[in-house]
C-alpha cells in the first residue's frame, strides 16, 4: 500500500481540466492508497466555508465520497486556502493538520508543511502571513458579506500576481537556513512541502547529519505526486 502526497492544485472553475485530473486521480490511483495528504493551496482562493460556489461543491462532494470509501484524507492550509475551517472538514470528512506537522512514515520521521513559512527572505509576505493566520483577523473577515470577501480575494490575487512578477526567484524560494533550522527544531529525517512549485529532492546538511527535503510541484501544467511505501519515496509527474 502507498501513502500519497499532493499540493498546489489551485483548483478553480476557470481551469476545469485540473479538477478533472484530480477527480480521475481519486477514482484510479488514490482509491487504493493508505492515505492521501493535501499540503495546501488545494483551491486557488477560499473566502469561507459558507461560499456556495457550485464548482467547489462538486469537489467537496467528491472528497466526501472518497473518504467514505475508506481512504483517509489529511489537509493542510496553504497561502490560498487558509480560511478553510471546521465546516469544510465536516462536509468532506478530511482531517485538518497544523502546519508544520510531524508524522512517522515507514520508519522515517517526517515533517509536513505547506512551505510558505520557509520563504523567510520575502519579509513583506511573512508579515502578511502572520496577519492572515491570526484567528481574530479571520473572524473579522468572515463577518463581512460573501460578495465583499470575494471581491477582496480577487483584489489580493491580482496584487500577489503583480508583486510576484517583480520579485526574484531567490526571494520567493525557501531560505536554506530556515530549512536547516526547521529540520533541526523538529528533529526529523525528511521535510516534505509544496508552495514553491519547484519539484525536487534535495540533500540537506544539518549539523553532523544529512536530512532530505522533498518538494512537490504544482498542477498548473501537469499533476505532481509523491508516492511513499515500504520500498521508499518517489516524486513524479502524473500523465495528462
Amino acid at each position: 500500500m502507498t501513502t500519497l502526497f499532493i499540493s498546489d492544485l489551485h483548483l478553480e472553475s476557470d481551469r476545469p481540466e485540473i479538477g478533472e485530473q484530480f477527480l480521475d486521480f481519486l477514482e484510479t490511483e488514490a482509491s487504493d492508497a493508505d492515505a492521501l495528504y493535501i499540503l495546501g493551496d488545494f483551491f486557488e482562493a477560499w473566502v469561507g466555508d459558507d461560499d456556495p460556489d457550485a464548482y467547489y461543491a462538486t469537489i467537496k462532494q467528491s472528497l466526501r465520497e472518497f473518504v467514505d470509501s475508506g481512504v483517509p484524507v489529511y489537509f493542510m492550509h496553504g497561502n490560498r486556502d487558509f480560511m478553510i475551517g471546521d465546516r469544510f472538514a465536516s462536509e468532506t470528512g478530511v482531517e485538518i493538520l497544523p502546519d508544520p506537522c510531524s508524522v512517522e512514515l515507514y520508519g522515517k520521521s517526517v515533517l509536513l508543511s505547506h512551505g510558505d513559512a520557509l520563504c523567510t527572505d520575502d519579509v513583506e509576505y511573512q508579515k502578511v502571513r502572520t496577519m492572515t493566520r491570526n484567528p481574530e483577523w479571520q473572524a473579522m473577515i468572515l463577518a463581512k458579506p460573501l460578495e465583499e470577501r470575494l471581491a477582496m480575494a480577487a483584489h489580493a490575487r491580482a496584487q500577489s500576481q503583480a508583486r510576484s512578477a517583480n520579485l526574484s526567484d531567490e526571494i520567493m524560494d525557501v531560505n536554506a537556513d530556515a530549512v536547516k533550522q526547521t529540520i533541526a527544531d523538529h528533529d526529523v529525517e525528511i521535510l516534505l512541502h509544496g508552495h514553491t512549485h519547484r519539484p525536487g529532492i534535495h540533500g540537506v546538511e544539518v549539523g553532523d547529519r544529512f536530512a532530505k527535503r522533498i518538494v512537490l510541484g504544482d498542477w498548473y501544467e501537469q499533476g505532481s505526486v509523491v508516492r511513499w511505501d515500504e520500498d521508499g519515496v518517489e516524486l513524479s509527474e502524473m500523465p495528462r
